[in-house]
């Protein structure tokens, strides 16, 4: 037999794979030989302090960026040196959640959802708009497809770009700093929503953020990124017990960094 008695199967290869990933920008070193892998259905959540490199670690995994060394696999397959052409069909796989949403705002709701889904696929209007129902309902907006993205205040922009992200039926979802001038009760929301999308549609999250409290709540497993290493990883509870420096600095300067309650943005409330 391969497996030892008692081991109910064999461990499953990770979904995302780092291996001594380095990246400068001229001569600043951002990201120092990253060893990171992300498990198929979890969420895997990369903290760290504004200007850590936790945004451009991110780009790495989806291909905005290519990394000065190292190795990235996606899904089993070697993606390091994929030509751009190449990683159309990959990123088909990938929602991408940006920070801020980005959202189009010459566009309605309607025309930023369906997107994705007029650039990648083939589908008459009727599927489409059936398919931008399915999505905001997802995220608990129906019905807003005619509003435009200045109507929506910051927690309802942040649902619609994870509406977005959704739309291609991915198996990964990366997010940019999701939390970011939202108001306690909207932070909560959108670390809800992420789990439940976990839940419901079995998907892998990556997730990076300086949010403490969206770490705890949401995460399957943590790293945390500080001057360009992976200081540590494990749980929310293995970080918060753990004795390096790196770890207590960021976490004692984290108390009290709650989202400001004014929130982000005008609008409908949401």
């Amino acid at each position: 037999m391969s497996e030892t008695v008692g081991t109910s199967r064999a461990v499953e290869a990770p979904l995302i794979e780092l291996s001594g990933l380095e990246k400068s920008f001229g001569s600043n070193r951002v990201l120092r030989s990253i060893d990171l892998r992300v498990q198929r259905g979890e969420v895997f959540t990369i903290l760290g302090g504004s200007g850590s490199g936790k945004s451009v670690l991110l780009k790495h995994v989806i291909g905005l960026l290519e990394a000065d060394a190292g190795i990235l696999c996606f899904d089993g397959q070697d993606a390091t040196h994929l030509r751009e052409a190449e990683w159309i069909g990959l990123r088909k796989q990938v929602g991408y959640v940006f920070q801020g949403s980005a959202l189009f705002d010459s566009l309605s709701v309607y025309e930023n959802v369906a997107y994705p889904l007029r650039e990648h696929e083939r589908w008459t209007e009727a599927q489409i708009g059936s398919r931008v129902a399915a999505c905001l309902d997802a995220v608990g907006l129906p019905g807003v497809e005619s509003l435009e993205p200045a109507a929506l205040s910051g927690g309802m922009r942040k649902r619609v770009g994870v509406a977005r992200a959704i739309a291609l039926e991915p198996s990964t979802i990366l997010s940019d700093e999701p939390t970011p001038g939202l108001d306690p009760a909207n932070s909560r929301r959108i670390g809800a929503l992420i789990r439940e999308l976990q839940e419901r549609l079995r998907v892998t999250s990556v997730v990076v953020t300086h949010d403490v409290q969206l770490c705890r709540d949401i995460s399957d497993r943590v790293a945390l990124l500080a001057h360009g290493v992976l200081a540590e990883q494990g749980t929310s509870d293995d970080l918060a017990r753990g004795r390096l420096p790196e770890v207590a600095e960021f976490l004692e300067g984290a108390v009290g960094d709650e989202p400001s309650a004014g929130g982000e943005g005008g609008g409908v409330e949401g």
